[in-house]
């Protein structure tokens, strides 16, 4: 019998990836924890906690499956690892030999484990690396480079010493990173004030001491409000902002006109609450953190929300500040040298990417792209054609809008492969599902962590895989290997162990793989490093109220207000959120998450309800405004003062049809299936798919009906 031992690894249920302790029995896991010695101090969500549940699920792919039917008919046939992969790299050399490395996309959910995945891409010869951020973070993303020059994560959050919290597009305490949680906690019991700006009473916004329930579509007109606020009132920062600002006098004129009483017009917020809001906010500062916002693909104006939240924590002066946003650090800041990059072992790519970003859209982001322009080239061949696709631990026709015409995108594809650990629509839907080990299962590539005390992590395995499944670097280091003849690169990915990874990540950097066995990560500062930023690295110097960079892409980074579209008459703004039981749409199925949450309901406000005639636990029918009735879903109703009356809202992930998820199959309503013509919709300033621009329709549904 095996050693019982304990592993430190990285959970794997959610995109946050938090530190954990598990406790083997036998060889198997048999307790899992938030790592002590980590910020999360032992605690975990509930859904790093199921983790178990998703290694011992049936109901998960458990073997290589190459397709025998049509795409989605879910008509397969069993392979071996050798046989799988073997299929896959045929099929990648006869895309490559007629249409180039280039025709080849990728997408996954982004995390620190991107540089295998970069790797492999580059390695193939394309630049078309993508994520699922366009459904989630690009708008702050490229909010954050428009003001302060650097990205989202060049900051961090310092909520453990903050004196005032403002939360906007970021429910904190239910969209669930534990250490933020605790960091939160640990703010409010020293006695920080907490703000929700919020269309609904989430949570985070029955812990505030403030809370702002907007009207849906008006973030934008509440922001400038405070920033008028500050500035005509004299509560900012002046030191701060004569050495950091550039152009705050076209800043100030912009928002002349935005003053507490129109933005009461527009937000539906007394205006001396607004005034009592900015007030506090000078009191606090500089320990301020204005929170820009994680998932932010809502409204046509979300960009300049999170822009204008910079904005705000600069004015405060809290950009570099302890309690509010300080620079992060990395490696090199702290005088050590950073993890051998394996993307590093490839050339770059010379090819323009085929989403656009970095030559037709100059002023986005190229790590990433944005993979919803990427389907149009799929569809189109402009500029050239992409006709082979892998999606990693990624589910587009979840994730996206209007899945149908996604699909409809995808029938240029050759070869459409997905390395996922669980059943997801969009696997359902491809030629090749190759059934990638869950976390506790699988090892993983060292990734770096920048922060006030960088670092670098590691997940090991805690126990074997219990399936015929592997882990990632398996999978495309075996891929990598077979595409060699085509791809000469691919000979410095083709490992065929994870400590030959692991040496060369860490090569010259002072630590060995020995020394992570105390903890399950190393620091590589002593104490937190908070430094005092001289100058940022935007075409100024300075923090930017008009952005250079965009304004060479004819956007202007002040733009005035536009009011939201009302709903039509009768019809409800369609929201959605997360949960803390679950993660979009691929833990409906665990078998312990879906006891805890098995449905979606929909929140409507209680007026709005009454007019129609609904009651908690009716079963109504929701269907995109002006479509069909077949376009119809089927939930029940949750009636309750605590969501806007123009707002219908529910949890994201549900409305499974798959046959081989009985838990999930038929519960609830998926809310992308209700935004048709949404892959064309999307901030054209950030980047991020306007998911809230959609409007239902609502009715009692027949007692005899079934779902549609």
């Amino acid at each position: 019998m095996a050693e019982d031992k304990t592993v430190f690894s990285v959970c794997g249920m959610c995109s946050v990836r938090c530190p954990i302790m598990v406790e083997t029995r036998g060889g198997n896991a048999a307790w899992i924890q938030g790592n002590p010695y980590s910020a999360l101090k032992g605690a975990l969500c509930a859904r790093g906690a199921a983790g178990m549940a998703l290694e011992y699920d049936s109901e998960r792919p458990v073997t290589p499956l190459i397709r025998t039917g049509e795409r989605g008919e879910g008509k397969w046939r069993e392979a071996t690892w050798d046989e799988a992969l073997d299929y896959v790299a045929a099929r990648l050399k006869n895309i490559m030999a007629e249409h180039g490395g280039r025709s080849v996309l990728w997408s996954d959910r982004g995390g620190p484990f991107a540089d295998l995945h970069q790797a492999f891409v580059r390695g193939l010869g394309s630049p078309n690396y993508c994520n699922h951020d366009a459904s989630c973070a690009r708008n702050v993303q490229h909010a954050a480079q428009s003001v302060m020059g650097m990205g989202r994560k060049q900051v961090a959050y310092d909520l453990r010493n903050a004196r005032h919290i403002v939360l906007q597009t970021r429910n904190i305490l239910e969209a669930i990173n534990v250490a933020e949680c605790n960091g939160v906690m640990d703010a409010l019991d020293n006695g920080c004030k907490l703000s929700v700006i919020d269309i609904r009473a989430s949570v985070s916004a029955s812990k505030a001491d403030n809370f702002f329930m907007v009207r849906p579509g008006t973030d934008y007109a509440f922001n400038l409000a405070v920033i008028n606020q500050l500035i005509t009132r004299g509560l900012y920062d002046k030191e701060y902002v004569a050495r950091h600002f550039h152009d705050f006098d076209e800043l100030a004129a912009f928002t002349a006109p935005c003053t507490a009483a129109w933005a009461q017009e527009q937000t539906g917020v007394p205006a001396e609450r607004i005034e009592a809001l900015a007030a506090q906010l000078a009191e606090a500062a500089p320990s301020v953190i204005w929170h820009p916002g994680w998932m932010v693909a809502r409204y046509d104006d979300s960009f300049y929300v999170c822009r204008t939240a910079y904005i705000i924590n600069a004015l405060l002066g809290s950009i570099g500040a302890r309690g509010g946003l300080p620079l992060v650090s990395t490696p090199k800041d702290v005088g050590r040298k950073g993890l051998n990059k394996l993307a590093a072992l490839m050339p770059k790519p010379e090819e323009k990417r085929a989403d656009g970003v970095g030559w037709r859209h100059p002023q986005f982001d190229a790590g990433p792209g944005l993979v919803n322009l990427a389907y149009d080239a799929i569809a189109t061949a402009d500029p050239y054609a992409v006709k082979a696709y892998i999606c990693y631990r990624h589910d587009p026709l979840m994730a996206m809008p209007d899945p149908e015409a996604l699909k409809r995108k995808w029938e240029g594809l050759d070869l459409l492969v997905s390395v996922t650990f669980s059943w997801s629509d969009t696997a359902w839907h491809s030629d090749v599902v190759l059934p990638l080990s869950p976390y506790l299962s699988r090892e993983s590539i060292i990734a770096g962590k920048a922060g006030l005390k960088p670092q670098f992590f590691v997940r090991k395995r805690a126990m074997q895989p219990t399936a015929d499944t592997r882990a990632d670097w398996e999978i495309l280091c075996g891929l990598a290997s077979r595409l060699t003849d085509v791809c000469p690169a691919m000979k410095h990915l083709a490992f065929t162990r994870i400590e030959d990874i692991w040496d060369y990540q860490l090569r010259d950097t002072g630590v060995s793989i020995g020394d992570f066995d105390a903890k399950g990560f190393v620091e590589l500062a002593d104490t937190p490093l908070y430094r005092t930023p001289e100058s940022f690295p935007t075409a100024s110097g300075k923090l930017e109220m008009v952005s250079a960079k965009w304004a060479k892409a004819d956007i202007h980074t002040l733009k005035p207000y536009t009011a939201p579209a009302a709903p039509p008459q009768g019809a409800f703004r369609i929201a959605f959120g997360r949960v803390g039981v679950h993660t979009q749409g691929h833990t409906v199925n665990n078998p312990l998450l879906h006891e805890q949450m098995p449905e979606n309901v929909a929140w409507i406000h209680t007026s709005r309800a009454e007019q129609l005639g609904i009651c908690t636990g009716d079963m109504i029918e929701v269907a995109p405004a002006g479509a069909p009735r077949n376009r119809a879903g089927r939930m029940k109703a949750f009636v309750t003062d605590c969501v806007h009356p123009e707002a219908l809202f529910m949890v994201h992930g549900f409305g499974h049809r798959l046959p081989v998820e009985s838990r999930a199959r038929g519960c609830g309503v998926a809310d992308h299936e209700l935004m048709p013509g949404g892959l064309e919709r999307y901030d054209t300033s950030g980047g991020g798919l306007s998911l809230q621009e959609h409007f239902v329709v609502i009715s009692k549904a027949e007692q005899d009906g079934g779902a549609a």
